[in-house]
């Protein structure tokens, strides 16, 4: 400890003071030096790690904008629809194509008996009864909404229908498909009536009813309602 403090030698102690005080500089800057480097790599497996964040926020805005940009189109789709069960039932080429005696058709309405100023709301199910599933055109372009009164036919689907579409769908065995709801604004259509004004149907009392059909499919019965 002497030695330290009083260092012995040739030369004069302010000497060996100097090249101790060199020597401790060197050692405290290897020391800087080992503490940047270990620092400088921690904040590099930070950043890296940065990217998977962001690019997992990118997925979930396309995601959403997908959605909306879906959901406007769908807005903007005509009447008659697709089944709207048929987003989760849709696989073509799934299984044969529907036979006529394992599919059941049926019109749908919201009511039965309607008020002056009430619309009626009408669609169609599609059922499945055989014991495997199939797949058939569900598209607009092959249904069918007809309403009539006796053996008189007062407004159709198809009289000013555009753009219909082909829509191949599978059904599973025992489900049923419902289409989205169209709404019949009590009047006459025809094919010359698509760009003009329709004539009103008669009220009062007076009893309707609602046949469907996809394509040569028809519904065995139709659905009675009264218009007041």
């Amino acid at each position: 400890m002497s030695s330290f403090r009083h260092p012995v030698g040739p030369e004069s102690s302010g000497v060996y003071w100097r090249r101790r005080a060199l020597v401790g500089g060197v050692l405290l800057l290897i020391v800087v030096v080992v503490v940047l480097i270990v620092v400088g790599r921690g904040s590099g497996a930070s950043s890296a790690s940065a990217p998977g964040a962001t690019a997992s926020a990118s997925g979930s805005a396309a995601g959403s904008t997908g959605g909306a940009a879906g959901s406007a189109a769908d807005s903007a789709a005509s009447a008659p629809a697709a089944p709207s069960a048929s987003a989760s039932a849709a696989a073509s080429g799934s299984g044969s194509t529907c036979s006529a005696d394992q599919i059941t058709l049926a019109a749908v309405l919201d009511k039965t008996v309607y008020g002056p100023t009430e619309d009626p709301k009408i669609a169609m199910s599609i059922t499945n009864t055989g014991s495997d599933a199939c797949h058939m055109d569900l598209g607009s372009a092959q249904q069918v909404l007809t309403i009539s009164s006796g053996d008189e036919q007062y407004w159709s689907s198809k009289d000013c229908q555009t753009n219909g579409t082909n829509q191949d769908v599978t059904i599973k065995a025992g489900q049923t498909l419902t289409t989205p709801s169209i709404t019949w604004d009590r009047t006459r259509s025809s094919t010359t009536t698509c760009d003009s004004s329709r004539p009103a149907v008669t009220g009062g009392g007076a009893s309707y009813h609602l046949q469907v059909a996809v394509g040569d499919l028809k519904s065995e019965k139709s659905a009675q309602f009264v218009l007041n």
